[in-house]
């Protein structure tokens, strides 16, 4: 696990550098680090990637893992409007990349502009998330991280993966080692604080600790909800649940040797930097990021990691995101998107904007017909005003009216070392008999 971006996290980025609140409040003074690492111009496994330098920011905001939506165009439109985010793919299941070695561009291969990405997987068979992760070095992703915090039926119910790996953490452990042995960049895991009745704290310390003894795992994503497996919908379980943040920050106290991504019920840039300011180490955004990209993404540069933003329009960021689609539908692939896919990621561009609502109609009538992106926007935007389409993102991302204030009196109690060690003697012994 020697690689240049495990030297970019230990090294470059110093022991518990997260942590630090003054220095979040002073972003503005970071340069990044620049370090070689294999790249590809397009990450493929039919080109022999190149060296290129790459300069890339810590994860402290990052666009979730969304099934259906955070596909090849999404991920591209996001770049555009952010340098600096993380963008994590769609779920990939092992068995699928291990049993579509010959079309295994399908289901990997994303532009490089796309950097820094995470490529993230499901499985619940060790042998082949290995095989999975190692045929997947080949387009040079940033890390690698498992899914354990699935609810849907698609992933938990399905090989017994998602959400309900978190009942094994002795399981997850192995699984981590094996995949972290397969590559060469850092891995992590996604994972809720809980599943249905094994929802305490000490048993989502348990299940940090057991994969943190067992693997280099030193990230994990932390959704303050548990997951409710039975009876209730995915999107039910992004509702009902409640929300425990002081989980999340009783793991930052408890295990100040690992890094935990802040997710769930982040709906606001401004939310972002109080969570970083009471000292979470990042915060990954999900449905926000993606039903509101430009007003959302178009802050994460400037507001959460002070660089200077392009601070593109909304027709700008349209006029690139059409060189790409289009350039897409001129290759004669198999799997070739149609325009109704390539403008998906468009449809919530003008979200709550005047004119919207006409836009939508027109796009909707103009889909049926349009066979270039190109083609598809001359024919619509005149529904929008040029005011919407030429404004500019300027000052300080909406104020959020919550705060995180009150967690030093919601914090559960202390996971000490002696639990620690008590848990893993009930584990050697379980082993044992």
């Amino acid at each position: 696990m020697n690689s240049a971006f495990r030297v970019f996290y230990t090294t470059i980025i110093p022991h518990n550098f997260y942590g630090l609140t003054n220095y979040y409040k002073n972003r503005t003074l970071i340069s990044r680090r620049k370090f070689q690492t294999p790249s590809c111009k397009f990450s493929s496994n039919h080109e022999k990637p190149i060296e290129r330098e790459r300069a890339y920011l810590p994860p402290w905001f990052s666009v979730a893992p969304m099934m259906d939506w955070t596909d090849n165009h999404f991920r591209t439109l996001a770049r555009i409007i952010s340098k600096y985010a993380w963008l994590y793919t769609e779920m990939v299941v092992a068995e699928t990349i291990v049993h579509q070695k010959d079309n295994l561009d399908r289901f990997l291969a994303f532009p490089a502009e796309q950097h820094p990405i995470v490529l993230q997987i499901g499985g619940s068979n060790v042998d082949n998330l290995s095989k999975a992760t190692e045929l997947a070095t080949a387009y040079s992703y940033d890390e690698i991280n498992l899914n354990c915090g699935c609810p849907s039926g698609r992933v938990a119910g399905h090989g017994c993966f998602g959400a309900r790996l978190m009942l094994d953490p002795e399981f997850v452990g192995d699984a981590m080692s094996a995949i972290a042995a397969s590559c060469s960049v850092p891995v992590s895991v996604k994972c809720r604080i809980g599943v249905d009745d094994h929802d305490s704290y000490e048993e989502l310390c348990k299940f940090v600790d057991t994969i943190v003894s067992k693997s280099p795992t030193r990230h994990f994503i932390i959704h303050s909800r548990k997951a409710l497996l039975n009876g209730i919908s995915p999107a039910a379980n992004r509702r009902i649940p409640p929300l425990k943040y002081e989980y999340y920050f009783g793991l930052l106290r408890d295990f100040p040797e690992v890094q935990f991504t802040l997710n769930g019920g982040v709906n606001f840039i401004d939310q972002v930097n109080v969570a970083m300011g009471q000292g979470a180490h990042g915060v990954m955004v999900g449905r926000a990021a993606y039903n509101n990209p430009w007003s959302t993404l178009g802050y994460v540069d400037s507001a959460v990691y002070g660089v200077k933003s392009d601070s593109l329009s909304r027709r700008q960021v349209l006029e690139k995101y059409q060189i790409y689609a289009d350039s897409v539908l001129e290759k004669d692939t198999p799997h070739r998107p149609s325009v109704r896919q390539l403008v998906k990621p468009l449809l919530n561009m003008f979200h709550s904007e005047p004119g919207n609502g006409l836009w939508k109609r027109e796009a909707d009538a103009a889909l049926r017909h349009c066979k270039t992106v190109k083609s598809f926007l001359e024919e619509t935007l005149d529904a929008l005003p040029d005011s919407v389409l030429d404004s500019q993102l300027s000052g300080d991302p909406p104020k959020w009216d919550g705060n995180f204030d009150n967690m030093e009196t919601l914090l559960p109690t202390k996971y000490t070392a002696g639990t620690k060690d008590e848990f893993k003697l009930h584990a050697c012994l379980a082993m044992s008999t």
